[in-house]
């Protein structure tokens, strides 16, 4: 062996060697075990540098910002919404259907999470029209207008949004803006000008912080929440920009689903807001107080309402909340589970919940899109979408444009949306908020929903697998093993 070649051969013996520390110097899954090791090993240097930016976990600092909250205050919060739950129908969680009930105790065992009675939700399915009634409601704002969004484009429907909270914050109105600056590239410093000249404050997520020593690329905000005078909420998946409104040559219609939310539900909104703020500001002065102005009962009258359970999730949690609550909603059905979502790259255990269902007699059927968003993702999700139509989930392609709805309904009685999607990303990388809704008349119109949605797909058949080319089933393949790291 000549110099050169002994030189190489303890490069790469020293690179696995780094690879093997690197990877095993945090607890991981094993497949995310397994696909940073394959970067790593195969992309010398290069793999190093990949895995600097989106492989290392959050840095302690930021963590201890998180965790620097005021639980007594968030326990009175909690408590206010448990006993405002008793003027309305279904006061007690025994009420509900027994996975519900189940449900229930788990959220509020592991995240705090208050079941929240007294609320109104109207959903939305156009970008238009969601954008239409957000703008009614932050116009009419009288004390608070508090914006996080994971994409917040610098167009047309962008500067109008600015335009409104500029206005609001001129008056005297306090606005405050997070937004996660590698979903919103162009939103610079002169776009956010005019509102901190105005008296707006707006601070970028965590993942800016400190580009070489703190940054985290492979952690994002992915949350969309808006909090109007502590009593309205809208969350779900709508991001700000001309796309979402269907004005993109490339994704054409653009179908999600976003909720607003009138009641106490609102308040669990309000305290991921406040939250992510205060772990997003450097200055101990710039934190948010809880105040009881940021949490108002609702003006409204309200007799019967929408129980529910908003959980916020991310990788400053030791559990993946949000992605266990999906298994024990799966593993709950009798009748039926369907769900949408935009990238469908499950783990293990997500996985063995659905095959479990199909394999106990439940219909289980996915909607995912027929046009790809992220070419990788895409494709993994094309190999998932296969794998799960061979044993015997109902795979429809949505055909006409882009679906980014992320919802599960689940025997006509239970029901989700939010910003989780059903991959690992979500499930581990993601800071998400999902709604729980344990309603019947909300689980139905999700399954009319999804029944309507089917008119525009193209069912997944064998035949249309047994087409696709060897060179489109490596990309799957290929695509697959890096799925742990997307």
């Amino acid at each position: 062996m000549g110099i050169i070649e002994q030189i190489i051969f303890l490069i790469f013996i020293a690179n696995a060697i780094g690879a093997i520390i690197t990877v095993f110097r945090k607890p991981r899954n094993i497949t995310t075990i397994w696909a940073w090791l394959l970067t790593l090993i195969f992309l010398p240097v290069i793999g190093f540098l990949i895995y600097a930016f989106c492989g290392r976990g959050i840095d302690g600092e930021t963590m201890y910002r998180f965790e620097q909250e005021d639980e007594k205050k968030i326990k009175e919060i909690n408590e206010i919404i448990q006993q405002d739950n008793r003027h309305v129908d279904y006061n007690e969680p025994e009420q509900l259907y027994p996975a519900a009930t189940s449900l229930v105790k788990y959220f509020k065992n592991l995240d705090e999470s208050p079941l929240a009675i007294r609320n109104e939700v109207e959903f939305f399915l156009d970008g238009t029209e969601k954008f239409e009634h957000l703008f009614q409601d932050l116009r009419k704002a009288q004390s608070s207008i508090h914006v996080e969004y994971y994409a917040f484009f610098n167009d047309r429907i962008g500067n109008r949004f600015m335009r409104i909270l500029e206005e609001k914050a001129a008056e005297g109105i306090e606005v405050r803006m997070i937004y996660d600056p590698w979903g919103s590239p162009k939103t610079n410093k002169k776009f956010f000008e005019t509102l901190i000249q105005n008296g707006g404050k707006v601070t970028p997520f965590i993942t800016s912080k400190n580009i070489l020593a703190k940054t985290r690329l492979n952690y994002h905000l992915h949350r969309k929440i808006v909090v109007v005078d502590g009593q309205i909420g809208w969350t779900g998946g709508f991001n700000v920009g001309d796309q979402y409104l269907g004005e993109s040559e490339r994704f054409g219609k653009w179908r999600d689903t976003h909720g607003r939310i009138e009641g106490t539900g609102s308040f669990t909104l309000q305290e991921v807001f406040i939250r992510d703020w205060n772990a997003s500001v450097s200055n101990k002065s710039d934190r948010m107080a809880y105040l009881p102005e940021y949490f108002m009962m609702p003006q409204r009258q309200i007799e019967k309402g929408v129980p529910m359970q908003i959980v916020a999730d991310g990788p400053d949690s030791s559990e993946q909340i949000i992605k266990d609550g999906f298994v024990r909603l799966i593993l709950a059905a009798e009748k039926s589970v369907w769900i949408q979502s935009p990238y469908l790259v499950p783990d293990e255990t997500m996985i063995s919940a659905i095959l479990i269902a199909v394999r106990s007699g439940i219909d289980v059927r996915i909607m995912i899109p027929n046009m790809p968003d992220h070419p990788f993702i895409y494709r993994a999700t094309q190999y998932y979408a296969n794998y799960l139509h061979q044993r015997g989930v109902k795979i429809y392609h949505y055909a006409d444009g882009f679906i980014h709805s992320k919802t599960i309904v689940v025997d006509d009685e239970l029901a989700t949306f939010g910003s989780t999607n059903q991959d690992i990303r979500s499930y581990e990388l993601n800071f998400e908020v999902s709604s729980f809704i344990y309603d019947p008349e909300i689980a139905q119109l999700f399954r009319k929903i999804f029944e309507e949605d089917m008119e525009d797909c193209i069912e997944l058949t064998d035949e249309m697998i047994a087409n696709q080319s060897h060179w489109l089933n490596f990309k799957q393949r290929f695509s697959r093993l890096l799925s742990p790291v997307l």
